[in-house]
Parts: structure tokens; sequence; C-alpha cells
């Protein structure tokens, strides 16, 4: 068998030229020069998005080096489209187009003034960005095959306004785990008086990287606030090191019309070993911090999935199955107790306490001012074995107490979005 991502990519083609598809839409899976999508020797057109540092181990460890990577699906003569770049990164696009003579255009964030008063179903602010391009792609396929006049022959191709179809797409888009809410629905099956129990909301977003960390970042701030009646609870604080004053318990009694209701935003986390959480923690943190919204736990745990195996919606998943070495969940804590804190948590202090499948009980109720790492005590955050039964403590939390309105960020890497997706849909 060949890896598995090039095996999915010549299973993709074989499938599309048997269905005889009309248009295939080819992601690339890591770089592009190099890639096993990078086959097509004669696109129609190709496009580039906001590039960052991913993947530095494999494509360079500056923007130079990643753009000139992004850069090899770029054909001769070929319209090529990119959104607003770093000069760092735009001066190779720009490069290696002129050197293929393939046209280059910049794409402009879409104008929301061209939406009809419709709204992007892609939450983000960056989701505009995307917008922009992909809107600047599917004109350019419809103009080079000579479809566009047979689709929309009362709008010319300058014109501001877009067409019906394209309004349909962008307001019905869906993409899993990337800024997608989940209100759990297990309390409804389980035969709990929903009005007896609390409420848990996942929000799901693959983020892996700095530059989609703060955009993940900000998109969860928004969102909280939004699902909190646009409170008003906004502690000012720049900075996010030693915050236990700012955070307290995590709990919010809200102005507003459910100032009955406890507050808790937890963000559960892991990342492959190959990133930097030291990068992408803190900028998490700092970033939901200047919009005043504080995580009052942090659970760190292994993803089920590994990048080398597909499992089926329908294979089972164990609800104890803690893998044999946890030394990287601990690192992450390590990092996490940094930031709160403001200084080392030292490795002893963290293996003291062998690591829970299971929180304790109180540890969502746990005021930050007890916490005491120098003796082993954490109530900012926990390492859990197990994430099926991370998510049944979630669930139980809330079944509890019918004032804890839990809002759980699952964020670091796909893997574990998926594999919270996969729980959640059980």
């Amino acid at each position: 068998m060949p890896p598995l991502f090039q095996f999915l990519t010549v299973l993709a083609f074989k499938i599309f030229s048997s269905e005889e598809v009309d248009v295939a839409i080819i992601e690339v899976g890591m770089g592009g020069l190099n890639d096993s999508t990078n086959v097509i020797k004669d696109p129609v057109v190709c496009g580039i998005s906001p590039l960052g540092m991913d993947h530095i181990e494999t494509l360079g460890d500056t923007l130079g080096l990643i753009a000139s990577h992004k850069a090899g699906i770029f054909k001769p003569q070929v319209p090529a489209f990119t959104v607003p770049q770093l000069s760092e990164a735009m001066e190779v696009l720009e490069e290696r187009a002129n050197g293929l003579m393939a046209p280059l255009e910049v794409a402009k964030p879409l104008d929301c003034k061209k939406l009809n008063g419709i709204k992007l179903s892609l939450s983000g602010d960056h989701q505009f960005t995307n917008a922009g391009l992909a809107v600047s792609l599917c004109k350019c396929w419809l103009q080079r095959t000579g479809n566009w006049g047979k689709q929309f022959q009362q709008v010319s191709l300058e014109e501001e306004i877009l067409p019906e179809a394209f309004l349909r797409g962008l307001s019905t888009a869906r993409l899993s785990g990337r800024a997608q809410i989940v209100h759990d629905s297990s309390l409804d099956m389980s035969g709990v008086n929903i009005s007896s129990s609390g409420d848990l909301i996942f929000y799901l977003d693959g983020a892996h990287s700095p530059e989609s960390m703060e955009a993940c970042a900000r998109w969860y701030s928004t969102a909280v606030k939004e699902n909190n009646n646009n409170s008003s609870f906004s502690p000012s604080c720049s900075k996010f090191l030693t915050m236990e004053g700012v955070w307290g318990n995590g709990r919010a009694n809200h102005e507003n019309n459910e100032s009955n209701k406890i507050f808790k935003q937890i963000l559960l986390f892991n990342c492959m070993d190959v990133r930097d959480p030291q990068i992408l923690l803190p900028t998490l943190v700092n970033t939901c911090a200047s919009s005043g919204t504080y995580f009052s736990k942090a659970i760190f745990v292994p993803s089920i999935s590994k990048y080398s195996k597909v499992t089926s919606a329908s294979s089972a998943v164990p609800l104890d199955n803690p893998p044999k070495d946890l030394t990287w969940q601990f690192n992450l804590q390590r990092v996490w107790e940094k930031i709160i804190h403001g200084k080392d948590v030292s490795n002893k202090s963290l293996h003291m306490k062998i690591p829970e499948s299971f929180p304790s009980r109180k540890f969502i109720h746990e005021d930050v001012s007890r916490c005491n790492p120098t003796d082993g005590h954490f109530a900012c955050s926990v390492v859990v074995s197990s994430l099926p039964l991370t998510i049944k403590w979630l669930r139980d939390s809330v079944k509890e107490n019918s004032s804890l309105r839990i809002q759980v960020l699952v964020t670091g890497s796909l893997h574990l979005v998926g594999d919270v997706l996969k729980l959640l849909r059980r």
C-alpha cells in the first residue's frame, strides 16, 4: 500500500474519472510542488489561499520557502489567483508566475455589499478572504470553459453583482471541523429532563498553525458572546501572563436575561508533536483575552485517530483505552500552566499525579486561586487519558447543574476535532 494520502489521491482521481465529473476542485495535501495531487499538468485555473507558517518541518522555516512550494502548482500560461499575502510570500509567487508566463491576479476579499443581504455560512472574518478567492476561481473556470454565457446570460463578468447561484453557494457552504458549532443533543436522548440540565456547546476548529489559531480565537470569542446574548462582561487585559486574577473560577454572572447562568469556557486541546505549543497556546490565549474571553479550565487529551489509519463512522470506539505515554500531553499542560501563572512548572510537579481517565467532579467548579502546581495540585488544567470519558464527564457535569453553560473550544488538531465529532454523533 502507498502512504495514506497518496492512496486517497489515486482513489479520488479514479472515482472522478469513472463518474465523469464536470469539474473537480483539487486541494493539495502539503505544499504543492512535490504533492501527489500535482500530477495534473493542465488545470483550468490555480489558486493559493492565505499562507502561513505551517508544515515547516517539510516545507521550510521561512514564508518564502513555503511560498515556493505552494507556487509549485502554477502551470505555464494557466491563470492563477491568490489573496493579499505578506511581501515575502508575494514576491516568490510573482516570480514563479512570471517565469511560467502565468497571469497572476490578487483576489480582493469579498465585499459584504455584494452579498445582497445574505450572510456567509462559514463563520469568521477570514472567510471573506477565502470567499473572494473562491468567487474569482469559479468565474475564471466558467469563463475559460465557455459556461459563463450558458449559465448567466444576463450577467457580465465585470458586474459587481454576484449571480444567484454564487450567493446560494456562499450562504450554504459547509466545512466540518472548521468554525463549527455543535449543541450537544445527548441530553435529549438520555431521558433527562432538559429543563433540569445545563447547556453543553462544542465549538470545533481544527486550527494548528499560528495564523489559523489566531483566526480560531477571534471566531470563538465572537461566537460565545453571541451565544451569551452579547454579554457586557469583558475584563480588560491585553497580556496573557499571570492571569489568575482575571480568570477567577471561570464564573461570570452576565448582566443579561440569563444572569443566573454560570458560564464556563473550557479548552479541549491536543496538537501533533511537530507543532510548537509555545507558539500556538499563547496565540490562542492572548487573542481571546484581547476580546475579553478567558478559559476557566484546559483539558489535554490524546487523539484517538492516527494519520496512517482510516476508520469508518460505525467502527467501535473504546470508552477507556489510555495510551502508554502521555509525555506530550504533560508538556502541553506545562506550557499552559506557565501562561496562567507566569512561571515554569516543573515536570516533577506534573508527574506527581497519575493522569486521570476521568476528571474529578469538583474540577469544573474549583477556583483557580487554589491552584498550587508546586504541590502537584492543578485547578486550571488537567491531563486526561481518555477522550470518550472526557466527553462523558462534560455531559454529566451539565446534567447535574441546570444553571451551568459549558462552552468547549476543541482545537489544535483536525484529528482531535474529527474524533470529537465522531463521539458526539453516536
